[in-house]
């Protein structure tokens, strides 16, 4: 594989700049499955990673480096470039906690009711065009300024955040090589037009000025055609899925992102794993349902601690000898509609527990804090893994998890997820809003044959190991080809 030059450029950053009570600098490893997946891009390409400056020692960076990168190395040993870009504080909070999170995420995971919202006021269009739009041209001023230096380079966008840079980039440069992958669900046309026909046409038009433009799943990719055609007038090129509008054309593809096996091998053997799971393992009851979200809307917690009512109620024989644990990272709790839900989940395993408990048992063990060695050690322990989520683009949980549970574990999975597309054959789906279908799910899942459950846990572990990141790192790079850029 010969070596690139790759821009990648994200709202979050691969790490994250603190400074110690003694007033020195250090710099923390970012989480979640971008940056991980990324690592391998790091490891084999020349790479430089432009992302916002959080915080405020990250904003120092920034101006250290004179809006310019500095070098930083992976875990790996690998090096690379970081360039931080500092947005005004009033535009960012625009950008993130106005536009990006509670409309674009609540569009694209279908988490609107229409009947009260969203209401596109004033606000909003403030919001899009001094917030959303701004912070998107600082990022393309920041990846203009990299493709000075690089002009060859490919760069490789990512997800809803920003959505409006590649066509900023292209007005600026015609020939660059751009790349734009989305993380989240793509809806059917009909829910883009909640926004603005100028909003949603924007969107639509911005993505298309890319080379290539990839999702997790080929339902998302047949939406995205779909809308591209209806919203921006695009027509479909072929039945491999391209599209053109305006003389150019976009290949969209799908390939589903993955997870490092031999980092989860490591991980459930380390020694902050061992300790968590000895504390789950020495309080758990005989059987053990495990979820592990992020406290979202879009993950459904709530509905799934009361399709846990719903069983309980149907089979009084298991009080007692099954339990929930919940481990919820809280999430976004300075948007008011992920602090609103936050309360709704404690108020729902609040009323379960009341309805059941008894001396010695309490069925929902609700958790929240981020602690990922918990989390790692409770995938080992879970009898069934319940993944009920509203919509989600891909959720590695479900591919996480079977990679070191020891108890032969079954995987309950939402068939609006889109792990659902490759998943499905070894897990047992449900329709998330069917609380009724999800009750019969866990029970089914917990009376499976001891064989029937060893074999579909070997098989979604088989499948993970085979796709690992290398092969959807892979595809990334093969996809760039297709769409004529450098080797």
């Amino acid at each position: 594989m010969s070596r690139r030059q790759i821009i990648v450029v994200s709202n979050r950053g691969p790490v994250g700049f603190t400074r110690d009570a003694a007033g020195a600098r250090g710099a923390r490893r970012g989480g979640g499955g971008l940056v991980t997946a990324l690592r391998s891009l790091v490891s084999h390409h020349d790479v430089t990673w432009i992302a916002s400056a959080i915080s405020e020692e990250d904003r120092a960076v920034a101006a250290d480096a004179g809006d310019g990168a500095v070098d930083e190395t992976a875990r790996d040993g690998s090096p690379y470039r970081l360039r931080l870009v500092a947005h005004d504080a009033i535009a960012y909070d625009w950008f993130y906690n106005v536009v990006s999170n509670p409309v674009l995420w609540f569009l694209q995971h279908y988490l609107w009711p229409l009947a009260a919202a969203p209401s596109a006021d004033p606000g909003l269009h403030h919001a899009w065009h001094e917030g959303y739009a701004r912070v998107n041209r600082n990022f393309a001023e920041a990846v203009l300024a990299e493709l000075e230096a690089r002009p060859g380079a490919t760069v490789f966008f990512h997800d809803y955040h920003l959505y409006l840079a590649p066509q900023m980039v292209r007005e600026a440069r015609p020939d660059a090589q751009l790349a734009h992958f989305v993380h989240v669900p793509w809806p059917q046309p009909d829910y883009w037009h909640v926004l603005p026909e100028a909003l949603r046409r924007v969107v639509h038009e911005s993505l298309l000025a890319n080379d290539v433009v990839g999702f997790h799943t080929s339902r998302w990719a047949r939406n995205f055609l779909r809308s591209c055609e209806q919203v921006a007038g695009a027509s479909c090129d072929d039945p491999g899925g391209a599209l053109l509008l305006d003389g150019r054309r976009t290949l969209v593809t799908s390939h589903a992102i993955s997870v490092d096996p031999q980092e989860f091998d490591e991980l459930a053997a380390s020694d902050a794993v061992l300790a968590a799971e000895r504390e789950i393992a020495a309080r758990r009851p005989e059987k053990l349902i495990v979820r592990v979200d992020r406290t979202d809307p879009s993950k459904n917690v709530v509905r799934g601690f009361r399709a846990f009512e719903l069983y309980l109620d149907a089979h009084p024989e298991m009080h007692g000898r099954v339990a929930m644990l919940a481990l919820l990272d809280p999430s976004r709790q300075d948007i008011p509609e992920y602090s609103e839900y936050l309360g709704a989940i404690q108020r729902t395993a609040r009323q379960v527990n009341d309805r059941f408990q008894r001396l010695g048992w309490t069925p929902i063990d609700l958790q929240i804090r981020d602690d990922f060695p918990q989390a790692v050690a409770a995938y080992k322990q879970f009898d069934v893994l319940l993944v009920n989520a509203i919509f989600d683009g891909l959720n590695l949980v479900a591919k996480e998890a079977p990679l070191v549970n020891e108890r032969d574990g079954v995987l309950v999975l939402s068939e609006n997820a889109g792990v659902h597309e490759e998943l499905a054959e070894w897990a047992i789906s449900v329709n998330p809003f069917d609380l009724v279908g999800q009750a019969n799910a866990i029970h089914a899942a917990l009376e499976l044959p001891p064989e029937e459950r060893r074999a579909r846990l070997d098989a979604i572990r088989a499948h993970v190991r085979r796709n690992d990141l290398e092969v959807w790192i892979d595809a990334q790079l093969a996809d760039f080809d297709r769409a004529g850029a450098p080797s």
